[in-house]
């Protein structure tokens, strides 16, 4: 697994505005570069497999990518892993036959997941999630397929994906991934880039039950900012799902090209998948929602509780503060009919504690009677 970096929301904001900035007034078709480098330089590696044979290797010369898709008897799958280096994804394009508008799409790394039909070949783009245990963060990956033929071109934007168990069972030979042609293999990664999003929710899912915990037995600000945060990583997720399900569904029909109706079997069934994925987004977000409420209405009754029990001291000291105040006047002047005869009396001071404590005695009293505390 690839380990993102956690970043502002608003700095990569910042950051994509200002890359589509760069691409004002270019024409149409005009190869640059927009998003994040996220490797080092390009990485091209190389997979052909027949029912008899397979043979993987990194290669250097896209020369070598012509001549093995050239073998009639072969299914090539070439992986380009790096798309800043603009003039090698053009020489990419010029080998392959690709529309100066692909080349672009593949470039613009802030693509939405759509399907592109042309004459000699197809091309999809998705979003590959990740998730990073420590931080929580979901990072999401564009992948682009090219089709066309007995021949398969991935882009994707740095090395490590979700594709190993298909690697795994086309090098083990097992099963139909040899036996099929560049549909399946499509199909077979596709498939897996929608296992990835079950992974990924299950662990959301695990970290969204802890939330619910901490939010029932201690509610925190710390715990406002991560139901903020999870109900960000759900927009996100939202807005890659819900096109994926339109892609699926466009490679069910009978006029795309290069995907037999055989697939459309599996096709189906990866639909399905999808709108599980989709389903369980949807109840996470309804979820982290509803926390939200739960939230607020904790940290109200918690003030709530917490101005209940001020009042009670507050409505304990009044009497006592008048009886308090009452004795601290001091008129005892022999003169005055209306002197004080308790301040001169022996047992005055213990009498007026014995008021004040009987005093706050009933009112105490009084508040539990009524179920007040």
């Amino acid at each position: 697994m690839k380990g993102p970096v956690t970043r502002n929301g608003a700095d990569l904001m910042f950051k994509l505005w200002q890359s589509q900035g760069d691409k004002a007034g270019l024409p149409p078709g005009t190869p640059i570069h927009i998003g994040e480098v996220k490797t080092e330089r390009v990485r091209i590696n190389l997979v052909d497999y027949g029912p008899d044979h397979y043979e993987a290797l990194a290669i250097d010369d896209l020369q070598a990518c012509q001549i093995y898709s050239a073998r009639p008897d072969s299914i090539t799958w070439i992986n380009i892993d790096g798309l800043h280096e603009v003039d090698i994804l053009e020489r990419v394009g010029q080998c392959f036959g690709l529309h100066p508008l692909t080349i672009e799409d593949i470039l613009n790394t802030n693509q939405r997941p759509k399907l592109d039909i042309y004459d000699d070949y197809i091309y999809l783009v998705l979003r590959m999630p990740e998730f990073a245990p420590d931080s929580g963060e979901i990072t999401l990956e564009q992948v682009s397929f090219v089709v066309s033929g007995n021949r398969i071109v991935t882009f994707q934007e740095r090395p490590g994906d979700t594709f190993d168990s298909v690697r795994n069972r086309l090098k083990s030979g097992k099963g139909k991934s040899r036996k099929l042609g560049t549909d399946y293999l499509l199909y077979a990664l596709v498939d897996s880039v929608v296992d990835n999003y079950f992974i990924m929710l299950e662990k959301l899912g695990e970290e969204i039950e802890l939330l619910e915990v901490e939010l029932v037995e201690n509610p925190a600000p710390a715990t406002m900012r991560k139901i903020s945060f999870l109900k960000r990583q759900m927009v996100l997720l939202r807005k890659s799902v819900w096109p994926l399900r339109e892609v699926i569904s466009s490679l069910q029909r009978d006029d795309v090209p290069f995907i037999g109706e055989h697939i459309h079997v599996y096709l189906k069934d990866l639909y399905d998948h999808t709108i599980q994925v989709i389903d369980t987004v949807e109840t996470f977000r309804d979820i982290i929602s509803g926390m939200l409420d739960i939230y607020l209405s904790s940290i109200s009754n918690r003030m709530n509780e917490i101005m209940k029990v001020l009042t009670i001291f507050a409505a304990l000291f009044i009497p006592l503060t008048f009886i308090a105040g009452l004795y601290g006047m001091n008129f005892n002047t022999a003169a005055s009919p209306y002197n004080m005869p308790e301040l001169g009396w022996y047992y005055g001071y213990p009498m007026a504690l014995g008021i004040m404590t009987m005093v706050a005695g009933s009112m105490l009293y009084y508040f539990k009677r009524k179920g007040w505390f």
